[in-house]
């Protein structure tokens, strides 16, 4: 193997097996850090509240963003891992709907103004990264090294797919949350918001703010939506590269599709059932693999034509409604 080249690990004749070269590490991270660096910094350097318009451009710009890494993958390593890439990409993104609208459930349930949120979130997203790659190098090593964790991880998304497709009750109470318990036992916190900070001082004694409990919440929800979405990625591809940066690029458009589709809750009346067919789909792939491959043309076609119809469905049956918030702002309770 010529020195500065990174092999990727042979997993099976059925998926892509690509050689990444080995700035391409190091200059993807770069790249990634740069656009949320420049977007906080930049575009959003000062605290407002993003119009809906502005929030869309956002959006398809962060989409198109990824598209064209996408292309990058295409033209550099062919159609396979390109279309590998796109599938992964398609059902992080999708998934990520969902946590989308717990997110705008636990910012307004600590009513932190929307000009704080996007600081938040930014966070948010800079923890998402570093979680994710923890989850997918661990469950490409436990698939790598035993085989049988496919059925495991298979088995937990067919699970999951039935707990979406029978179960209405997707309502999460923050106050109930063990975490949030946790956090403020030991970790002394404000009952006030300061401004856009994590951290104040008060009597010369260091003290976390709300923004911090709602920091963390964000992040231990986010471990949650990864335990589905991970092993949802790893049946459509299982090179490193591609799995890191699909989900990677999907999680970076996540802050100005929140801002989007935070209201918009009522609108996706079928987004729950889409997203159950999809990780079921997924779940018996990866269980089936060992004996059959279903092609990656035919997995980002099934992708595509579930999220297309629970998108279309929904939004047929519910037009004409007007924008209806997800949550309404709850009463502040004694002590937060």
């Amino acid at each position: 193997m010529p020195l500065g080249v990174i092999a990727s690990a042979n997993v099976g004749d059925e998926f892509i097996d690509i050689t990444v070269p080995g700035w391409a590490w190091p200059t993807t991270i770069g790249v990634i850090v740069a656009m949320l660096l420049f977007d906080i910094l930049v575009l959003h350097r000062r605290e407002h509240a993003p119009s809906m318009h502005r929030a869309a451009l956002e959006t398809i710009a962060w989409v198109a963003i990824g598209a064209t890494f996408g292309v990058v993958v295409i033209a550099t390593f062919g159609s396979g891992a390109g279309g590998e890439w796109f599938s992964g990409y398609l059902i992080e993104y999708s998934l990520s709907i969902d946590n989308v609208f717990v997110w705008a459930l636990i910012l307004a349930y600590f009513q932190v103004p929307v000009q704080y949120q996007r600081r938040v979130l930014l966070w948010g997203v800079f923890g998402a990264l570093v979680l994710r790659a923890a989850f997918i190098f661990a469950g490409l090593a436990l698939i790598t090294r035993f085989e049988w964790m496919l059925f495991i991880f298979g088995g937990f998304l067919l699970y999951t797919a039935g707990k979406l497709l029978f179960s209405d009750d997707d309502a999460v109470d923050p106050e109930d949350s063990r975490f949030l318990a946790l956090v403020r036992r030991f970790v002394p916190t404000t009952p006030d918001l300061h401004g856009h900070k994590m951290f104040v001082r008060v009597d010369g004694k260091l003290f976390a703010t709300p923004l911090f409990a709602v920091l963390l919440l964000v992040e231990a929800t986010d471990v949650l939506f990864a335990v589905d979405s991970v092993p949802a990625v790893l049946a459509v591809s299982k090179e490193q590269f591609i799995v890191f940066t699909s989900n990677a690029f999907a999680i970076m458009g996540l802050r100005s599709l929140y801002f989007m589709l935070a209201n918009m809750h009522a609108r996706f009346t079928y987004l729950q059932q889409g997203l159950a067919i999809i990780l079921a789909f997924v779940g018996i792939k990866m269980i089936v693999s060992r004996w059959y491959h279903i092609a990656t043309p035919v997995s980002l076609l099934v992708i595509v034509l579930v999220l297309i119809a629970s998108v279309s469905f929904s939004l047929r049956r519910t037009r004409g409604l007007d924008r209806i918030a997800l949550v309404q702002q709850p009463p502040p309770p004694d002590e937060r």
